[in-house]
């Protein structure tokens, strides 16, 4: 199974934010750069079948572009274990129900995701992974899914990503 983790896009900052935090948006730089991002796994040859996000906004916001980006037909599932504050472990249930030939993109935060992906890669949560905005990761995990027996494809940080992306539109053109 490929899994694809990738952090939420600019979002507005929370001293210029009037709502809860739960409720900030992308900025339109930031949603652009996620379409950007998006063009560049495109270029990297992901193909995903499934697509979770975390319950925040920016996220939602994030993946929202990734599922149209890919013209998915599968729904976004919204998971509560890909919350900031949520423990890495529970988010590997939701990978233990999909089929082997899966490629699930997760779209969360930090210091979350950077955790999973420790726990993926070497069996304990650490801040030692962190993503940039924007920035993913494919770990190719076995299944049965669990801690540790992920194996690291590629790891991008948005500059680059979002590169691929514009070589992309360049040579579409």
């Amino acid at each position: 199974m490929e899994c694809v983790l990738l952090r939420h896009g600019i979002a507005v900052e929370r001293d210029e934010w009037k709502g809860t935090d739960a409720d900030r948006p992308l900025t339109d730089r930031g949603a652009k750069r996620v379409a950007q991002a998006a063009a560049g796994l495109q270029r990297l040859g992901i193909e995903p079948t499934h697509l979770f996000s975390s319950p925040l906004t920016r996220a939602q916001e994030t993946a929202a572009i990734i599922h149209a980006s890919f013209q998915m037909k599968s729904a976004i599932r919204v998971l509560d274990d890909l919350m900031p504050d949520a423990v890495p472990e529970d988010a590997l249930s939701a990978l233990r129900d999909l089929p082997v030939e899966s490629c699930v993109v997760l779209v969360g935060h930090e210091p979350h995701l950077g955790m999973l992906a420790s726990l993926l890669l070497s069996g304990k949560p650490s801040s030692s992974f962190p993503f940039k905005k924007a920035g993913a990761c494919l770990i190719e995990v076995s299944v049965p899914v669990k801690s540790s027996k992920g194996a690291l494809r590629w790891w991008m940080g948005p500059s680059p990503l979002r590169m691929l992306g514009k070589k992309r539109a360049k040579l579409e053109v």
